[in-house]
């Protein structure tokens, strides 16, 4: 009873060290990232609201009538998860199924999920209407910036 006790004591000693160790390593990974548009958009802020019904296509326009085309990194990216749970409030995995749920009703499709983000910034050049983020130390000069309230 005595060992039993020992080895459930040591494996949730180490369980909280491995916890510890992974969320501090989780904190030093680049998670900072930047809402951007095509630089033909006018819009120039929106509220977080409207960022993730957007992503979420839940609204498909922008004010302007412009069709919205968000992009997303890929779901293995930081910038994705900081995003994904700030913006959209809700984790990677739980996003995936959302879509899943909508694929498997013939309802809509996710956002393209891209590699890296010079290719996010490529898509949102290339697409008037589109909106993606990426890590803050992106190159932004050829992008529009939007502010999120």
């Amino acid at each position: 009873m005595r060992v039993t006790r020992a080895i459930w004591a040591a494996t949730l000693a180490v369980a909280a060290f491995c916890s510890a160790a992974a969320e501090s390593q989780a904190s030093a990974l680049p998670t900072a990232y930047r809402v951007i548009a095509n630089p033909r958009n006018p819009t120039g802020n929106v509220d977080s609201k409207f960022l993730s019904d957007a992503f979420l296509k839940k609204i498909t326009r922008w004010p302007n009538g412009e069709l919205i085309l968000p992009v997303d990194l890929n779901a293995d990216s930081p910038v994705r998860r900081k995003f994904t749970e700030a913006i959209l409030r809700r984790s990677v995995p739980a996003v995936r199924s959302y879509w899943q749920q909508l694929i498997f009703s013939g309802r809509d499709v996710p956002p393209p999920e891209l590699d890296s983000d010079s290719v996010v910034v490529q898509y949102v050049l290339k697409h008037a209407g589109a909106v993606g983020y990426v890590a803050a130390s992106a190159d932004l000069t050829a992008v529009k910036l939007i502010a999120v309230k």
